[in-house]
């Protein structure tokens, strides 16, 4: 059952040399099929890590957080991202805890810097020190607290994969994927149980989500505010810019997923090494495949003196 065979998806060309290669999958499914893919997963479970986000985002609609406390779309987009940790997230993240009367001293995601370059200097320059809203994952961690005290749940271990917030998303990610096995648990980098499962499953949870009436209004989050989603440089941001009707949601570990909400139809892409820049380029390349999207993206490989010296080649 578990047998992956990934296959190359880039190569990075210098000179008549192949200088890099990077392995991985690509799915295009609708709700009933797998239209094509490239790889073979042998349905091999791989983790969601912030892929999960929008799944775990949907206790707000069904617990009525958005109406408890009159929630914009910019905060629930915050909710759902991935976010750079600029002022503008900042900002609305503060507004939410404001909301709730609560403080960032009750969150458990962990401190990092800001994943915006820009962001980081500044804070360099002015010795700042970064905070748990700078963590990608606080506008996550702010939604769990909010449907804790919407249910009286105990704040300070909402994070622990026995807590009731996190065994009613579990529940919910199965609903909405419509999982038939059980796949490994573990901890995400932000400390809350994170689940693993084939990318067509993971594809029918994005569908499932996003092209449902019901939650209508995490889908206008994220095409109405896609700079919250990512921010400076993010790869889901820069698709739904360029777009009109494309939701995108990137996770660590090589993976990106977009949606397309008009023709109700998703692709998924895993990088096997991680890599970033390969994930962008197949994802860009994907997307002008699809006819989905034109998403800017510098192929050439130059020198330090701007020659040009090579390309990198989405198979």
């Amino acid at each position: 059952m578990f047998n992956p065979r990934p296959e190359i998806l880039v190569k990075y060309l210098r000179g008549t040399l192949v200088e890099e290669e990077h392995f991985g999958f690509r799915m295009l499914a609708d709700k009933d099929r797998i239209i094509d893919y490239t790889g073979e997963t042998g349905h091999y479970p791989f983790y969601l890590r912030s892929c999960a986000k929008p799944l775990q985002a949907s206790l707000i609609i069904d617990y009525g957080m958005d109406i408890k406390y009159d929630m914009s779309e910019e905060e629930i987009a915050l909710c759902c991202a991935s976010h750079a940790g600029e002022d503008v997230h900042i900002k609305v993240l503060k507004g939410l805890l404001d909301k709730m009367e609560l403080d960032e001293s009750f969150l458990k995601c962990g401190v990092h810097k800001p994943l915006s370059k820009t962001k980081q200097m500044e804070m360099f320059l002015n010795k700042e020190e970064p905070t748990q809203l700078h963590n990608n994952c606080s506008g996550k961690h702010i939604m769990m607290l909010g449907i804790c005290l919407m249910n009286g749940w105990d704040l300070d271990s909402y994070y622990k994969e026995d807590h009731p917030l996190q065994v009613k998303i579990k529940e919910k990610i199965t609903e909405l994927c419509e999982l038939k096995h059980r796949f490994p648990i573990t901890k995400d980098g932000c400390g809350v149980p994170i689940m693993s499962m084939p990318l067509e499953d993971m594809l029918r949870g994005y569908l499932n989500l996003f092209t449902n009436p019901r939650y209508e209004k995490i889908t206008g989050a994220f095409l109405d505010y896609p700079y919250l989603i990512g921010g400076e440089d993010r790869l889901d941001t820069k698709i739904i810019e360029n777009s009109k009707n494309l939701v995108a949601k990137v996770g660590a570990g090589g993976l990106c997923i977009v949606v397309n909400v008009e023709k109700e139809e998703a692709f998924v892409v895993k990088i096997d090494d991680c890599d970033m820049k390969a994930r962008e380029a197949v994802v860009v390349r994907s997307l002008k495949n699809l006819r989905w999207a034109e998403v800017p993206f510098d192929t050439i490989i130059r020198t330090l003196h701007g020659d040009i010296v090579g390309e990198i080649v989405a198979v």
